[in-house]
């Protein structure tokens, strides 16, 4: 996630137990968007991922506040996305001495 005003600042949350689908939705509703205005959509937003990206989203405001020493009103959300995570592979016990695996991805909001 990246909130500009002249200055780059990311902020990431990685290996979210979350779809990659389910928070790109919530990723398109803030694209764009001015910080506080976001804050307000993703604090009323009750889903999982909308509170995941919530918490990034702070953490990347307490990074250009602290860091960047930059004022908190002209900040907005430029750049937005996700991406698959490291892939869990498990085994689960079948008949006959077989074993199956299944493989989950988690995601990576930044």
């Amino acid at each position: 996630m990246k909130i500009m005003n002249n200055v780059n600042v990311t902020a990431k949350y990685m290996n979210a137990r979350v779809s990659p689908k389910k928070v790109a939705i919530v990723l398109d509703m803030i694209r764009g968007k001015d910080l506080e205005e976001a804050k307000k959509i993703l604090a009323f937003d009750r889903s999982k991922p909308g509170k995941l990206v919530l918490k990034v989203l702070k953490s990347a405001e307490a990074n250009v506040l602290n860091n960047k020493k930059m004022e908190k009103d002209k900040l907005f959300v430029s750049k937005i996305s996700v991406d698959g995570g490291r892939t869990l592979k498990r085994l689960q016990t079948a008949p006959q001495g077989l074993s199956l695996i299944h493989i989950s991805e988690p995601t990576r909001p930044y």
